[in-house]
């Protein structure tokens, strides 16, 4: 826009240039009314042109920030799909640590008791069981124990307790061949729990 202005800047010139060539012939009052119409019409051209070239600079850098503003947008739009894209790749294609299927490994069912760490129901140690560990300080109601199983061993009792662990750490009397008993906090919950019989799963 800037180039067209210009060029008719310079064709107004060569106008100028032609008509005072034509004027010098005329009389001086005719010269001089020529000269006051060159004056206004370069007058014109010199002032009235800026103007509308600085309108024209000003459009232009209205327009190129628009386009770097939709530029921008566009830009942060591909970085959040791709986000997206790699958040999706990572949970369908790499391995999930907190979710450990269960496998069976073995059904049994057997008779259940309850106990809780009592001198009366245990030794002289009520809190250790018979693999040295301590169920006071644990303080998690997951410890059983059973005479048919090995130490580490664990099992889930669903029909009872749902999908809650538990892991053989104690004995029982050498009698109790095939009962399963099951450690409590609370005493009372112990006597309550009573005797059942229910189905366990050895787990791996």
């Amino acid at each position: 826009m800037l180039g067209v202005f210009y060029l008719k800047k310079y064709k107004n010139m060569k106008s100028i240039k032609s008509l005072r060539k034509e004027i010098i012939p005329l009389s001086s009052k005719q010269g001089l009314v020529m000269y006051i119409i060159i004056a206004c019409i370069f007058q014109f051209v010199l002032f009235y042109t800026p103007a509308l070239a600085d309108e024209a600079i000003i459009e232009a850098q209205t327009k190129s920030e628009k386009l770097l503003e939709e530029d921008f947008m566009i830009s942060n739009e591909e970085i959040v799909k791709n986000d997206e894209i790699d958040s999706s790749i990572r949970s369908n294609y790499l391995p999930n640590h907190e979710e450990k299927k269960v496998i069976v490994v073995s059904t049994s069912t057997h008779s259940m008791t309850a106990y809780n760490s009592e001198s009366g129901q245990t030794d002289n140690s009520p809190c250790i069981t018979a693999n040295g560990f301590n169920v006071c300080e644990h303080g998690i109601e997951d410890t059983i124990a059973a005479n048919f199983l090995k130490f580490g061993t664990k099992v889930m009792i669903p029909e009872l307790f749902g999908e809650r662990v538990f892991v053989v750490r104690d004995r029982m009397n050498r009698r109790y061949t095939n009962r399963v008993d099951i450690w409590f906090k609370d005493y009372n919950d112990a006597i309550n729990f009573g005797l059942k019989v229910a189905t366990i799963q050895v787990i791996e």
